[in-house]
């Protein structure tokens, strides 16, 4: 059985980075703009995947509570093969509209169930042997390093793909996609507790694991707005190159860059942490992305594109602090509902502000939107992270080690 657990663990791993090797990723706005799309109808298609995400979200991860962490990942897994094989032959608006919507579905049910499945076979592990006996909370750590290891491979396969055509790099998609479905029906369940209780009494727990710890709350509205900074800039990346004359043979070897940075940063997090202290690594990561939006605006040529090194550096310490935060302050039993309300009130929120700022991209230029979005998250961050400061330091007063998130 331990072995068993191990190999579990393993295929997680490498499950993640295949799905993180979007080789789409680093081309797609070129992508859609070859069929014709403007930037306000791009950021319009993944208004639409958040909003599905947003749907099925929190009821994905509920399911795989209840129903299996495997059954839920597999149906994500085919369902995202689906995906990337009809995007092969979609060529208009409303074909892209659809491929976000059944990415928006696997994605969801994805979400959620693959970290909470890491830590039950982490812990079934720990049940099973002392010399097992490790934090669970590390395989945070590398499932992040593991996606920016991914991301990299792909951004790199998308660069040697595009000298001969864009559709190359849709048929690899697919590819990859059917390998981490295979990858999906590999997974065992680990041995857990199911919860019986009524799902009025199971919303109640949801809520009380929420909010019990003052903790818990303010990481989650941290993770929130940290992350929607960094899907804003996801986004803007690919229209900024095209505005710096940057060849499109060179956007996935740029793509690849921000990943290996987003990894490093990631695996040294812990580190960083026991060296900073938990705020002023909160003030590190908030200021960085403003740096970036600022940095991007105001200068032109390599400078303004070093400045796009700063949102992977503070997305990969963020992911890790505040995720590693998170779980080690829930119980297995609603894990993977938790992780998916964390995620739908992501994308909540990037379905209100994502197609405002591709308008704002077409109609007065990037730079203008990019400065607008730095101005934007000062008073954003001032409000989840500075009462997130003062819950450590209160309760570092009571507790020493509350000082870290990471633990």
């Amino acid at each position: 059985m331990e072995k068993i657990l191990q190999r579990n663990i393993i295929r997680i791993y490498l499950m993640t980075f295949l799905q993180s090797a979007m080789i789409i990723t680093a081309v797609f706005v070129p992508l859609l703009q070859r069929h014709g799309l403007s930037m306000a109808e791009v950021l319009q298609t993944q208004a639409l995947f958040a909003a599905i995400v947003a749907i099925c979200e929190v009821p994905s991860g509920y399911l795989a509570d209840l129903w299996g962490r495997k059954n839920v990942i597999i149906c994500g897994a085919l369902i995202g093969f689906v995906a990337f094989t009809f995007l092969i032959q979609a060529n208009s608006f409303n074909d892209f509209l659809l491929y976000e919507l059944l990415m928006g579905i696997a994605v969801s049910l994805s979400s959620g169930a693959d970290m909470a499945l890491v830590y039950d076979t982490q812990n079934a592990l720990n049940n099973c042997s002392k010399r097992h006996n490790r934090d669970s909370g590390k395989h945070i750590s590398r499932l992040t390093t593991l996606e920016g290891l991914g991301s990299g491979c792909a951004a790199l396969c998308a660069s040697l793909l595009s000298y001969w055509s864009l559709d190359w790099i849709l048929m690899v998609q697919a590819m990859i996609s059917f390998l981490v479905l295979l990858c999906a029906l590999t997974l065992i369940e680990a041995p857990r507790q199911i919860n019986l209780s009524s799902h009025r009494d199971n919303a109640s727990q949801v809520k009380q694991a929420i909010t019990r710890d003052p903790l818990v709350l303010w990481t989650v509205l941290a993770i929130v707005a940290l992350s929607l900074s960094a899907l804003l800039s996801f986004w803007m990346f690919q229209k900024y190159w095209q505005q710096q004359q940057v060849p499109i043979e060179w956007f996935g070897y740029l793509w690849a860059i921000l990943s290996v940075v987003r990894s490093i940063s990631a695996h040294y997090a812990a580190a960083v942490e026991r060296t900073l202290g938990a705020t002023r690594l909160i003030l590190v990561v908030a200021t960085l992305p403003i740096v970036g939006f600022a940095g991007m605006a105001m200068f032109d040529g390599l400078l303004g594109l070093a400045f796009c090194l700063v949102f992977p550096l503070g997305r990969g310490l963020s992911l890790v602090m505040f995720y590693q935060a998170l779980n080690k302050r829930l119980s297995a039993e609603f894990r993977a509902t938790v992780n998916s309300l964390v995620s739908l009130l992501i994308r909540a929120v990037f379905i209100a502000l994502g197609p405002m700022a591709g308008f704002l991209v077409d109609y007065s230029g990037v730079n203008l939107a990019l400065a607008m979005l730095a101005i934007v998250f000062v008073p954003v961050y001032a409000m989840v992270l500075i009462p997130l400061s003062r819950k450590i330091n209160r309760q570092n007063r009571l507790k020493p080690t509350a000082s870290q998130l990471i633990g």
